[in-house]
């Protein structure tokens, strides 16, 4: 698997110049054709994106190069979902760089039904590093693995599954041995509060199982990690509230579920919101979804606006990079037709941004 699978991909070529907003706070880097996902960049500054699985992507996952174009990550065999390898991304969202250059993917497996697994590439060797799979139990029939964060203190991999709500739970993986566990499942701190998500004037809508239009609520979905790797910090996406748990707890096998449930905290109040992220001095960023937003919770957990536009439709992912840069992805999921009643309203371009950070953060993170 080497890097001359690599091809360029015209359809995800930028759709006219990158310009800077000006009067704000964050500025366009790429305008897509293809609604991203989530966005990662390693410590050597390479930006590499999932390709959002609700838009029937060509590739699951993609790098930025310095042209400006896109190709396929790591290569283009690996994206190849007609070949039915064990191996092939199907349907990867959350993509987090460690700090050893290792480019870890999570495919929720959804668009083919196969079992969701993580997939770790080593971007310095440029070779596969490790391939983790979740069968069941630890990732249910209605499991919608989504994000995570890597944790290199405590060698574990942290991952939130929203699943179908009641039973949303955190999926902990440890490194060494490859096994995971599924934790918090159904804790008040990653069930989703029965609060709508409207953008725009328009409710997000999904078809249910007998095709009915109704208002979904997602359970715990937005996480990150200090840079100490002491507190992480989740909620559900739709939830009025950031919690947070040390990651030794959460780590710790020995606790037993009820003890485990104690040592969660509520942190702050928070916005709907997707992906999220933290710098060196615990500024925590997010998307306001609603608001067409960037948000931030201070470290006295005040909220903040940094940005807001009409351009800033559904800020997914976030992610920094080096030299304190702060990238994120808009991708107007909610104009997509899983979320808008079976209607596809979303239009190119869509956007990676860079946001105008209030301090450093860690690349990948």
């Amino acid at each position: 698997m080497q890097r001359g699978f690599n091809v360029l991909i015209p359809l995800f070529a930028l759709i006219g110049p990158a310009l800077a907003e000006t009067g704000s706070n964050y500025e366009i880097v790429a305008r897509l054709s293809q609604p991203p996902g989530n966005v990662t960049v390693t410590g050597s500054g390479r930006i590499i994106m999932s390709q959002h699985q609700f838009y029937e992507p060509d590739y699951s996952v993609v790098e930025r190069q310095g042209d400006g174009s896109l190709t396929p990550f790591p290569n283009k065999e690996l994206n190849d979902r007609q070949s039915h390898s064990d191996l092939t991304l199907d349907s990867v969202l959350g993509i987090r760089a460690d700090v050893n250059g290792v480019v870890w993917m999570l495919d929720d497996g959804m668009r083919s039904g196969v079992t969701p697994k993580l997939v770790g590439w080593d971007t310095k060797a440029d070779k596969l590093h490790r391939v983790i799979y979740l069968p069941a139990p630890i990732a249910p029939k209605d499991a919608f693995v989504n994000d995570f964060t890597v944790d290199s203190r405590h060698n574990r991999i942290f991952i939130v599954d929203p699943a179908g709500g009641a039973n949303a739970a955190f999926i902990v993986v440890d490194l060494e041995t490859g096994a995971a566990r599924r934790v918090l499942e159904g804790h008040p701190s990653v069930v989703p509060e029965k609060v709508d998500l409207i953008i725009d004037g328009r409710p997000i809508r999904v078809k249910d199982a007998a095709g009915h239009l109704v208002r979904p609520h997602i359970g715990v979905d937005p996480v990150t990690e200090d840079l100490q790797n002491e507190w992480v910090y989740f909620g559900p996406m739709h939830g009025s509230s950031l919690y947070r748990i040390k990651a030794a707890d959460l780590a710790d096998e020995g606790l037993d579920a009820k003890t485990l449930g104690q040592k969660v905290e509520r942190y702050s109040a928070k916005p709907i919101c997707d992906g999220i992220s933290i710098d060196k001095d615990n500024n925590i960023y997010l998307g306001d979804l609603a608001e067409n937003a960037i948000g931030v919770i201070k470290p006295d957990r005040s909220y903040i606006r940094l940005a807001q536009s009409t351009e800033l439709s559904w800020v997914d992912s976030l992610s920094f990079g080096p030299e304190g840069k702060l990238y994120a992805v808009v991708n107007q999921l909610h104009r997509s037709a899983a979320l808008n009643g079976g209607e596809a309203l979303s239009k190119p371009p869509y956007f990676l941004i860079e946001v105008k950070a209030l301090a450093a953060g860690l690349p990948g993170r």
